[in-house]
């Protein structure tokens, strides 16, 4: 008899654990134990989610026929570990193999490859097959190749799966119409609510258990309105399909004060935990496009995050290693700023960004590259501080996602393995994409004055301070050209005014 590890990001009846067995010859563990609670100060809402998620995910199991054991979270004496688990249902004995489909973590991993000696018995490490492209698929595209650019592998991948092709074109003749979706938004009646869903009595139970086992845990639990079983997601899936989705492309990166959601899909967390299945998205949104009902930037953008983004970060991970997550290319020291986890701050945009973080464990790309993020980066942020925030807060954050996107994208830690150039902005580009600066303490057009925006200051600060290694860097050219031609009075005013910023954090 097999006795098959779920995980709680593993919620999929098609896992590459349960394939090929059944109910007769194995049966299934699923465990809330605490280091996976606690390796991270998570939200109060991922742990919910995830509980949550997993005990409904245990229920569609048994329906399925499955022999299950269920190791609910005991706030009391709680499961330590996995492992732990693992060795408590090996007890009896009744077990001759482990089957695990690999987790999304190098911790979890290295530790499961030392099971097998650990409980002298056979343990099979599968990979998880819900991904499009295998290691071996993403190893083969990166083989000889200088730079790792997302936009190639993306191009292979609409060729692999044939979405948005015409022929071996692709539709509409460019691959890409991200020119097209960076159109500020302003605040409108039309705008679409979200679905949301009133939580049941398991979903109750795990809400009072939270309030319990949790207290110190990030962020605000209610209202809870995620959904948690498969039926519940498809159903968000279809909302935002009918009521966001036409509009996703010209507003992805767009911020309003108050409007946390926009036109985003908010599925990532369901997509992520196993939920819903990313070509079955894609098909859907590129169904709307063929019938007329969404814009192709909208689609090509939306299809863009999945089969691109998604999968080449889940690459990268992969294909650097477990010291990935400590790359520090910029040698950035500073500890992270004590307002990330209370959202305390006189600046309005990173207010606002990570007051819907605390309250949602939601933020959409461009509050976390491009606010949260990008103040990090000016500011010489230790990335792995950062990176273990990021991990924190957000319900849809597990490292193979989260790791690449901010040590590679945001915080060009990597040394620009994953980018071109660091995504280093100056409050220009807030004042741009939001309606945050107007109602702002500091303000945007100031560059060196007392009340001037942080970012200006900061932007400026870390071209010079950082220029023995991006200097060089051809896409940073022409920056580092106009800071050469300011007089020597223009870069000490923004040096002293940066270092009166920095000394405040």
């Amino acid at each position: 008899m097999d006795l098959i590890l779920i995980l709680g990001d593993q919620l999929s009846p098609g896992m590459s654990s349960l394939a090929g067995r059944s109910p007769q010859s194995a049966e299934v563990l699923m465990a809330e134990v605490q280091a996976e609670a606690h390796y991270v100060p998570h939200h109060r809402k991922k742990i919910a989610f995830t509980f949550a998620a997993m005990r409904q995910f245990a229920q569609e199991l048994r329906d399925a026929g499955w022999t299950l054991t269920y190791k609910a979270y005991d706030a009391a004496t709680p499961c330590p570990s996995l492992a732990e688990a693992v060795a408590q249902c090996l007890e009896d004995g009744r077990y001759d193999r482990l089957i695990v489909t690999e987790p999304g973590e190098w911790r979890l991993r290295t530790e499961m490859e030392s099971w097998s000696d650990r409980f002298d018995l056979p343990v099979m490490l599968v990979e998880d097959t819900r991904f499009l492209a295998s290691h071996a698929d993403f190893e083969h595209w990166a083989e000889g190749r200088k730079q790792l650019r997302m936009e190639y592998f993306y191009r292979e991948m609409r060729k692999r799966t044939g979405l948005l092709m015409d022929g071996d074109k692709p539709e509409g003749g460019k691959w890409n119409y991200d020119a097209e979706n960076r159109k500020p938004a302003e605040a409108s009646l039309l705008m679409p609510k979200r679905a949301g869903f009133e939580p049941d009595r398991i979903t109750a139970e795990v809400l009072d258990l939270v309030d319990r086992a949790f207290p110190d845990a990030t962020g605000t639990l209610r209202p809870f309105t995620l959904a948690v079983t498969r039926e519940d997601a498809e159903t968000a899936r279809d909302h935002f399909i009918a009521q966001a989705l036409p509009l996703f492309g010209d507003y992805q990166d767009a911020m309003l004060t108050g409007e946390a959601f926009l036109w985003h899909s908010l599925l990532s967390t369901y997509l992520n935990a196993g939920l819903l299945d990313p070509m079955d998205l894609c098909r859907r949104a590129e169904a709307e496009y063929r019938a007329g009902r969404a814009p192709l930037n909208a689609v090509e953008g939306y299809i863009r995050q999945i089969i691109g983004w998604r999968e080449y970060v889940r690459g990268i991970y992969w294909r650097e290693g477990p010291d990935y997550v400590r790359r520090n290319a910029l040698g950035a020291t500073r500890a992270l700023p004590e307002f990330y986890w209370t959202g305390l701050t006189d600046m309005r945009c990173m207010r606002e960004a990570i007051g819907q973080t605390l309250e949602h464990g939601y933020a959409h790309h461009i509050h976390r590259l491009m606010v949260t993020g990008t103040f990090a980066l000016l500011a010489g942020v230790d990335p792995f501080e950062l990176h273990e925030w990021y991990l924190a807060v957000y319900t849809d954050a597990y490292e193979w996602v989260e790791a690449p996107n901010v040590i590679g994208m945001s915080q060009f830690a990597d040394g620009g393995l994953l980018g071109s150039k660091p995504y280093a902005a100056s409050g220009a580009y807030i004042d741009r994409m939001s309606d945050y600066c107007g109602e702002c303490r500091y303000n945007v057009k100031d560059k060196t004055d007392a009340n001037s925006c942080p970012f200006n200051s900061l932007y400026w600060d870390f071209l010079d301070r950082n220029q023995d290694k991006l200097r060089g860097n051809p896409r940073l050219g022409p920056v580092y050209r106009n800071w050469d031609r300011m007089s020597e009075e223009k870069q000490n005013a923004y040096r002293s005014r940066a270092a009166d910023v920095l000394a405040m954090l």
